[in-house]
């Protein structure tokens, strides 16, 4: 992850990622009327609209409230910086409450640009998709373990029984992988963490591997295996079938002073 200062346009245009709109028409309606307020102040303006929309009208930052309108961003592939908020805890954002006065100090330009891996998926080479957070296989049936394979550049890894297994970049070691008993990953890791979860055996390996040529398999299925990306179930995958998962590309996010640490701890630093 790499940081850098950030400058905004003169006449900013903010755009709001919303995917189901209701941004204007429903309880953030007051949350808006207030941005638009702080971005006139700047002598820019403020559109809403779905992620599709908004990149056509080539917005200087885009605002994207909950983690639902920043997967959308990832997936879009788009290079405009966004500011995240109430995104969680991997991702520095800032909450709701605070969302007009950090726009404001974004277009005072006290903010700082960051970049987050994102990995790309691809089932047997086809089917590609975009992952932020984590990439799964777990059985779609509950108490049906399966057999899974895990290799990194053409070495394999390990091969184990359980109901799934996770990978996790950094941003997503604080969601299911952690829960599972993984580990934390610092951000200035380019790695992922891989962590089977509810292993049949009692003790068992997690590891840290490079975020590049990394295969998952199905050794033996004693029930369906769904492929999820970042908790969106997308692909059932069989004992035939090669997942290979590689850092591709980055979500540029910006970092304000009042933003919440990636610890968890509140953090000024760039």
């Amino acid at each position: 992850m790499t940081s850098a200062e950030w400058t905004p346009d003169d006449d900013p245009l903010v755009g709001i990622v919303d995917e189901e709109g209701c941004v204007v028409s429903g309880e953030r309606a007051d949350l808006v009327a207030d941005l638009e307020t702080v971005v006139a102040d700047a002598g820019g303006d403020v559109v809403c609209g779905p992620i599709d929309r908004l990149t056509e009208r080539e917005p200087s930052v885009l605002v994207a409230v909950g983690e639902p309108a920043l997967l959308a961003a990832v997936r879009a592939e788009t290079t405009v910086p966004v500011l995240p908020v109430d995104a969680g805890r991997g991702i520095r954002s800032v909450p709701s409450s605070r969302l007009a006065a950090a726009v404001r100090t974004v277009l005072d330009g006290e903010s700082h640009r960051r970049q987050w891996p994102v990995l790309d998926v691809a089932v047997d080479g086809d089917g590609r998709y975009r992952a932020l957070f984590d990439v799964t296989l777990v059985t779609d049936e509950p108490a049906r373990i399966s057999e899974f394979g895990v290799r990194s550049r053409d070495r394999e890894v390990a091969q184990f029984r359980a109901d799934g297994v996770v990978v996790a970049t950094p941003a997503g070691s604080h969601g299911y992988a952690d829960a599972a008993g993984g580990p934390l990953l610092s951000p200035a890791i380019d790695g992922v963490a891989v962590v089977p979860i509810s292993p049949f055996v009692t003790q068992t390996r997690h590891w840290v591997l490079p975020d590049d040529d990394l295969y998952l398999s199905v050794e033996r299925e004693e029930g369906p295996v769904a492929l999820c990306i970042d908790d969106d179930a997308v692909a059932t995958i069989t004992p035939d079938s090669t997942v290979v998962i590689a850092a591709s590309g980055s979500l540029s996010t910006l970092v304000v002073p009042d933003g919440r640490g990636y610890f968890g701890s509140p953090d000024s630093s760039a």
